[in-house]
């Protein structure tokens, strides 16, 4: 099974083929607030280096934020034009969750602008805390590893190797039923920003 995996929500752009669980061909660059001047131009490698026609593609799988406005829709965009046209199934999975990679005990941040992050913890499959958008100065790190926007809370940032990160949370994609129905997932409309 061929699957086209894209994040576009954040910093980085990453593009990624798959043959099941076999990484085939990726791209990852960060690009942050440029995602959509070389999108096209990554899926174009990634398929080049493959030798994988778009025709081939059985899925897609997108992270659905929180992120960037733009960024999150860049992607998001891409996923339901190719599953309507191909057609392909279509799968997301929240940016937080998809930087946690399925690691133990994580807490993934980023910046979420105005002194806020987007915060989600995690222990390998379970849910500590769900995506949330915090005050920077209500973070607590505890004994957690953090991946992201590390420097925020005083660690050292971290993004991990989005590509294989696709790889490990498989498992947590969610099947997307409507494509029509696909909306971006933007924290920052929460009570929780407001406080």
């Amino acid at each position: 099974m061929i699957t086209l995996c894209i994040d576009t929500a954040y910093r980085y752009l990453t593009c990624v083929l798959l043959n099941d669980n076999e990484i085939v061909s990726s791209y990852s660059k960060e690009c942050f607030k440029k995602q959509s001047e070389e999108v096209f131009s990554a899926l174009e490698e990634i398929f080049n280096e493959s030798g994988i026609e778009r025709t081939q593609i059985d899925s897609i799988c997108i992270s659905e934020g929180p992120g960037s406005y733009t960024g999150v829709r860049i992607a998001m965009t891409i996923a339901k034009v190719m599953g309507e046209i191909l057609p392909c199934n279509v799968y997301k999975i929240s940016t937080l969750r998809l930087y946690a990679a399925n690691r133990p005990n994580c807490m993934v941040i980023m910046d979420a602008r105005a002194n806020r992050v987007y915060c989600g913890i995690y222990d390998m499959e379970d849910i500590i805390m769900d995506d949330c958008a915090l005050e920077i100065s209500e973070v607590e790190t505890k004994d957690y590893q953090v991946i992201g926007d590390g420097a925020l809370v005083g660690k050292e940032n971290n993004y991990g190797d989005l590509a294989k990160a696709f790889v490990a949370t498989r498992h947590l994609w969610t099947k997307v039923d409507e494509i029509s129905y696909l909306t971006p997932k933007y924290l920052k409309e929460s009570e929780s920003y407001y406080r």
